[in-house]
C-alpha cells in the first residue's frame, strides 16, 4: 500500500504502517476496507496536525479527547462525507487506537465516548412480481435431482407467498402440513407467534417436495432436508438463488430475504394496509413496517419518471 506524504511524526506513521499490515496478515480486511481504513486515518492525521499547528505525535495520540474526534467527523460532513463513509472512518480510527493502546501506546477510551453517526436506513429492493414468480417456479430451478428442485422451489415459495424469513420456513414440519392446512403458525424473532395464510401454490408446492422427497420425513422433523438426509441449511437456498441471480439475469439484491421485502411491498402495492401486513411478517413495531411505504413511493416516481412525457 503506497504511503502518501502527511505531516505526521515517523515514529507515529510507523505504528500506523504497521496496524495497516495486521490488518492485512493476520486479519485479511479485503482490499477496499484496507484502502479505506488507510484514507480515513491519513485524513485524520493531517487534520490533527491542522489541529495541533505541529505534527501529530503518538503522545498527541494519547491524549486525544472525544472533543477532537468530533472535530475531525465535524470537518469529514462539511467535506460532503455521508453517515455511512463517517461511521467506516470512526470504526477504522477506533481499531487504529486500540492497535496502539494494546501496545501501551495510547488511550482508546476517547473514541469509545464518540457515538457513531446516525445511519440511514436503507430501503428493502424487492423483486418485481414478475421476477419473483420467476424465481419461485420449479421448472425454473437449477439442481439435477428432481425432488430437490421441488424442494427448493416449495422453500422459496414460501417465503414469497407467506413473507417468511428463511429460518422460519426451514423450521417448519411436515406435521405443519397435516389435514391439507389453510394456514401456518409460525414462531418468529423473539418468540412471537403469528398465523399467515397458506396460499394454494405454496401448498401445492410443499406436497410436490413432499411426494418426490426420498428421505423419510418424521412429522416432529425439520420438513426441508439437505442431499445427505440432514436438516436443510439457509446457505444451500442462499447459494441456489445465486446462481439463479446469473441464469434469470436478476440484480444482486434477489436473495431470498428479497422474496419476504417482495411479499409486503406487492401486498402493500395491491391496496394492503400497513397494520395487515405488520402482523403478517411478524414486525413488532408498525414503524418496521412502514419502511415499505417508502419502497412503494420509489417504484411510483421511477414509473413515473420513465413513462410521463413530461417527467
Amino acid at each position: 500500500m503506497t504511503e502518501l506524504l502527511i505531516i505526521a511524526d515517523p515514529s507515529l506513521m510507523a505504528e500506523r504502517q504497521g496496524w495497516l499490515a495486521a490488518l492485512a496478515d493476520e486479519r485479511r480486511l479485503s482490499g477496499n476496507t484496507l484502502d479505506a481504513y488507510e484514507r480515513d486515518t491519513r485524513q485524520f492525521l493531517a487534520f490533527l496536525t491542522g489541529h495541533l499547528a505541529a505534527p501529530a505525535r503518538l503522545k498527541d495520540i494519547d491524549n486525544l479527547r472525544p472533543a477532537d474526534l468530533r472535530g475531525f467527523l465535524a470537518s469529514r460532513r462539511r467535506d460532503g462525507a455521508g453517515a455511512r463513509t463517517l461511521g467506516r472512518g470512526l470504526a477504522g480510527l477506533r481499531s487504529f487506537l486500540r492497535h496502539l493502546e494494546r501496545k501501551g501506546l495510547a488511550n482508546a477510551a476517547g473514541a469509545s465516548a464518540v457515538r457513531s453517526p446516525k445511519q440511514p436506513k436503507s430501503l428493502p429492493k424487492p423483486l418485481s412480481d414478475r421476477q419473483a414468480i420467476a424465481v419461485v417456479d420449479a421448472h425454473e430451478q437449477l439442481a439435477d435431482e428432481p425432488w430437490i428442485r421441488t424442494r427448493n422451489a416449495a422453500v422459496l415459495t414460501l417465503l414469497y407467498g407467506c413473507g417468511l424469513r428463511i429460518s422460519e420456513a426451514l423450521s417448519l414440519t411436515p406435521a405443519d402440513f397435516a389435514g391439507t392446512p389453510t394456514s401456518l403458525r409460525i414462531t418468529g424473532k423473539g418468540d412471537k407467534t403469528r398465523i399467515v395464510p397458506l396460499i394454494a401454490p405454496a401448498l401445492t408446492g410443499v406436497e410436490d417436495y413432499i411426494k418426490l422427497c426420498p428421505i423419510p420425513l418424521a412429522d416432529d422433523r425439520p420438513l426441508f432436508r439437505g442431499a445427505r438426509g440432514g436438516p436443510l441449511q439457509p446457505a444451500i437456498i442462499q447459494r441456489e438463488m445465486q446462481k439463479m441471480r446469473g441464469a434469470l439475469g436478476l440484480p444482486d439484491s434477489a436473495t431470498p430475504h428479497a422474496l419476504r421485502h417482495s411479499f409486503a411491498t406487492h401486498l402493500l402495492a395491491g391496496g394492503g394496509d400497513l397494520r395487515t401486513i405488520q402482523e403478517l411478517l411478524g414486525h413488532a413495531s408498525l414503524s418496521t413496517t412502514q419502511v415499505y411505504t417508502g419502497v412503494d413511493s420509489a417504484r411510483l416516481l421511477e414509473i413515473y419518471d420513465r413513462a410521463h412525457p413530461r417527467a
